[in-house]
């Protein structure tokens, strides 16, 4: 009785002269009034990542703390864009992980499986051998960089931080720049009173500047890895002083190509035997908690494409672009196909709201506020 009673009651209302709205990437109001307000009209589509981290407790002698190191390519082809990072922290412990860009054509592509892959290369499996698994993740980022930022104010309300685009990717920085952007909101708020200005403080600013300077870096990676990185190395040599600005023409969702269209590249996989073993066993590290039986925050309109177009177009991408094994097509009784939502599976990293060629799947915040509990992540 109390839980239907819970349930029949009107949602609280929040009333506020000016929001301030710093969901992260993709966020799910953020979403809506972007487009509700066409905060995109004068910027190029946007586009993300999708990063999937580990959290090891290693063997005493091989963490060096403060270390850092990064690396590009390498399990991806010369084609797709992404690159790793290993943090030594105290305690014998690092942070390891590997970022795909969201706008890759290979609708074969398993992000989940080029992470565990990165990990057995001669230069990182040393490290981790013979050490556990402590937490898991995985979230997408905010890509697109100055040329993808929405206009941040409008009636009401201001976008802070990854809410808006904001982040440093070729520094893989966010944390920063969502604090600057975040503080530049309350003090031009309690100047002005007004979100009406925030916009060209914001892109005047160290933050939006400091965009602005790694402008065409990460675009110029679209010509493949070799021009990315001669491209890369003349913005940073001439601090972004180009007078040219690389444009992205595409969002992720239109860039997979159909099956008939592209040949899937030998990415030489190596065997693999270091944890996990699988998708739901990456889960179990995310100690993810949804109540069973709560409505399916997966909201997929038009399961008809799930069934039709999209086997034949580009047999069903969801089931492989998702780090968490969350969608599956099935064969029920009767030998027809269905799609099948795990939801408690979810990791709220929403690449499916953000990749899918159809844009038939909207990620919408599960009930209660459950989800991933990640630890020390």
């Amino acid at each position: 009785m109390a839980n239907r009673d819970r349930i029949s009651r009107p949602a609280p209302e929040i009333r506020a002269r000016v929001t301030i709205l710093a969901e992260g990437c993709r966020g799910s109001i953020s979403k809506q009034l972007i487009k509700r307000f066409d905060l995109r009209a004068h910027c190029d589509p946007p586009t993300f990542g999708v990063g999937l981290k580990e959290l090891w407790q290693l063997p005493e002698g091989r963490v060096d703390p403060g270390l850092i190191q990064h690396t590009v390519g390498w399990p991806l082809d010369s084609g797709t864009y992404g690159g790793s990072f290993i943090y030594h922290l105290d305690r014998n412990r690092v942070y390891v992980g590997y970022v795909v860009g969201l706008d890759y054509r290979d609708t074969k592509l398993m992000p989940f499986e080029v992470f565990q892959q990165f990990k057995h290369h001669p230069s990182v499996r040393p490290l981790l051998e013979g050490g556990e698994i402590l937490s898991a993740g995985a979230r997408t980022i905010a890509a697109g960089g100055w040329q993808s930022l929405p206009k941040l104010e409008m009636p009401g309300a201001l976008l802070v931080g990854d809410a808006g685009g904001n982040v440093n990717v070729p520094k893989i920085k966010g944390i920063h720049q969502a604090i600057r952007s975040g503080v530049l909101a309350a003090e031009h708020l309690v100047e002005t009173g007004s979100p009406e200005g925030f916009d060209a403080r914001w892109r005047a600013s160290p933050g939006g500047q400091e965009l602005k300077k790694v402008r065409n870096i990460k675009p110029g990676f679209k010509r493949g890895l070799w021009a990315g990185l001669v491209n890369a190395g003349f913005e940073t040599v001439t601090a972004g002083k180009a007078p040219w600005t690389l444009r992205i023409r595409k969002p992720d969702f239109a860039t997979l190509e159909k099956l008939d269209e592209y040949e899937s590249p030998d990415r030489g996989w190596v065997n693999r035997d270091l944890p996990p073993r699988d998708r739901l066993a990456s889960v179990f590290f995310a100690s993810t908690t949804h109540d069973e039986s709560q409505p399916v925050h997966l909201k997929v309109p038009d399961t008809d494409i799930c069934v039709g177009r999209c086997v034949r177009e580009y047999d069903n991408p969801c089931t492989r672009f998702c780090p968490a094994g969350v969608y599956e097509m099935v064969t029920d009784e009767s030998g027809a196909r269905r799609l099948q939502i795990n939801a408690a599976n979810c990791v709220h990293c929403k690449a499916c709201d953000i990749k899918d060629p159809y844009e038939n799947i909207n990620w919408t915040t599960p009930e209660g506020g459950s989800g991933p509990n990640y630890q020390s992540l």
